[in-house]
């Protein structure tokens, strides 16, 4: 792959090289040539420039997937001008704010997007285009603007990583950083003109948008959206008909996927039990159930990434059983654009490791524990971010003295390069004797019960509490098997609550003995506890845990902050 610094070559390359062959494809619906991709962009930018925007100008994009997304960014960032991505799970009140925080001039906005809106936004802006069929909705300024061809260091988009409304954070990614990753990513694992991806995840989310968009698009590669989000009975069909070479997925989906069609198969009786106790019976049915999956993926896939988030390690154990599934675990941050490391199908697995570093990105430990050999993990590379957009506080706060990138996460190198991740610095809690305890290692272990759908530990008076969302397939399935062995109807059930709560406090001991045996001493929980709603979650869908951390201290009255 031809070397790139910015991503306006990055669009040229491949419309010069592939420009005939398609980039983008709806599913069900139109296909898109990497020549079209040039027609378009240059449409969307007369529309910018005739309502007066400049290169250096931010425009924000509100979109659900759709050939149109990509093309739309590749129009912004080829003109100078500055993208906005934004994650389309903020609220009304959410987005206004971050389009008024990053001062766009004008939005590319799908339709059921766009009336989320306010009034007061739409009537700031320059003009507003319809991604769906690029046509103008409204337009405030109709004068001459102008284009630019972007140099590496130049700001190439703002995304913002943070719900929050007091103070978000919009991480500023110049050309040099995408493109960077771009290069690092073929340097890792090559794809080409013949590899084809259905792509699940946001777009404006920067490892779809990186690894998903940007990436297949550089080397020719054709990428497929869905209209529908992907729920079982929409991916299933899409997978088989498309089959595609290379798919990305958060851990969310293949946990969900390994839970209640193969976890829940072979704990289904007593015989199934009893087999899947035994080590290499398991694995024997782990190689089955793998082949079988494969199918159900469309039998071409090579590539099959995971990140965003821990994958469990149970999950991984099955990936790693059945020996014919392509799993790739990514490690990655918005701020480094995202990459930083890989462990891809070729390499040896280690479980547990994101593999080892980029090619062209230096990692190192601060503040190393002696003991655990675990520190945090900070990054020297061309793809971290210039900094946080109008906070320099906040950008102040995660670089070193020496310009290094400080990631937050804790973890611990091997003699052989590769990286654990062991948490987040911030969720991080000491125990009695000054013990560094892991909340995510316990709801590892907590999410691989049949019947735990999320969950979260806390610290409550000195003592680990764990808070379970529970699986509504399970508790379904268990409920319908006591009907039968109470010889009752539904419309019957309240007659057996007081049985049914007992049911469930059984199951939430069966759960802390299951966990307590798993871990470590001063990592054993002392009680579990239902939340009967899902967790509230980030536009990313990562748990809001100060809800849940201060909601003790929030109830006896005292000060949370």
């Amino acid at each position: 792959m031809t070397a790139l610094n910015t991503l306006y070559e990055l669009l040229h390359n491949s419309i010069d090289k592939f420009g005939g062959r398609v980039a983008f494809s709806m599913y069900d619906g139109e296909d898109v040539t990497y020549n079209e991709v040039g027609k378009r962009v240059t449409d969307i930018q007369k529309l910018l420039t005739g309502a007066g925007l400049n290169a250096g100008d931010k425009v924000a994009l509100l979109s659900s997937n759709m050939p149109n997304w990509g093309i739309s960014y590749f129009a912004v960032v080829s003109a100078g001008m500055v993208a906005v991505p934004i994650l389309p799970d903020f609220t009304g009140e959410e987005l206004d704010m971050l389009i008024k925080h990053s001062e766009a001039k004008a939005l590319l906005v799908s339709d059921k997007l766009f009336t989320k809106l306010s009034k007061d936004t739409i009537a700031s802006l320059n003009i507003v285009i319809r991604t769906k069929s690029l046509t103008v909705i409204s337009q405030r300024v109709s004068e001459q603007g102008s284009t630019a061809i972007p140099s590496p260091d130049d700001l190439a988009v703002i995304i913002y990583t943070s719900g929050t409304m007091s103070r978000p954070k919009g991480v500023m990614l110049t050309h040099r950083n995408l493109a960077s990753n771009v290069c690092m990513m073929y340097g890792l694992f090559p794809l080409d003109e013949n590899d084809s991806m259905l792509s699940v995840l946001p777009l404006s989310h920067t490892y779809e948008c990186t690894v998903g968009m940007l990436y297949p698009f550089s080397t020719g590669g054709k990428v497929t959206y869905l209209e529908k989000p992907p729920t079982a009975s929409v991916l299933m069909p899409a997978l088989k008909r498309v089959r595609p070479t290379c798919f990305l997925i958060v851990p969310l989906i293949i946990e969900k996927i390994y839970r209640s069609q193969i976890y829940a198969k072979f704990t289904s009786s007593k015989f199934w039990r009893t087999l899947y106790g035994i080590g290499f019976m398991r694995r024997y049915l782990h190689r089955i159930a793998g082949g079988k999956l494969m199918k159900m993926f469309g039998g071409r896939l090579r590539f099959f990434g995971i990140g965003g988030a821990k994958l469990d390690g149970q999950v991984e154990q099955f990936l790693i059983d059945s020996r014919v599934i392509p799993y790739a675990i990514g490690y990655g941050l918005t701020e480094t654009a995202p990459m930083v490391a890989g462990a891809i199908p070729q390499m040896p697995r280690k479980l547990g490791s994101t593999g080892v570093a980029m090619q062209g990105l230096r990692v190192r430990l601060d503040n190393v524990n002696p003991d655990t050999r675990q520190g945090e993990i900070v990054i020297d590379s061309p793809s971290v971010m210039r900094g946080y957009y109008k906070n320099e506080a906040a950008t102040a706060e995660v670089f070193t003295d020496d310009g290094w990138f400080r990631t937050g996460d804790l973890g611990f190198i091997d003699d052989d390069g590769c990286i654990f991740i062991k948490g987040r610095l911030k969720n991080m809690i000491v125990g009695p004797s000054g013990e560094n305890i892991y909340p995510e290692e316990i709801e590892s272990v907590l999410n691989s019960n049949v019947y735990v759908s999320e969950s979260i530990v806390t610290e409550q008076d000195g003592h680990l509490v764990a808070l379970v969302h529970f699986d509504t397939d399970a508790i379904e399935a268990l409920k319908n098997e006591l009907m039968e062995k109470w010889e009752i109807k539904r419309d019957e059930w309240h007659h057996k609550i007081d049985e049914w709560n007992a049911k469930k406090e059984e199951i939430k001991q069966d759960i802390l003995k299951y966990v307590n045996s798993k871990v470590n001493k001063f990592s054993r929980i002392t009680e579990v506890v239902e939340e009967d709603a899902e967790f509230v979650k980030t536009p990313t869908k990562k748990i809001r845990r100060f809800l849940y951390n201060n909601r003790k201290k929030e109830s006896d009255g005292t000060d949370a902050k």
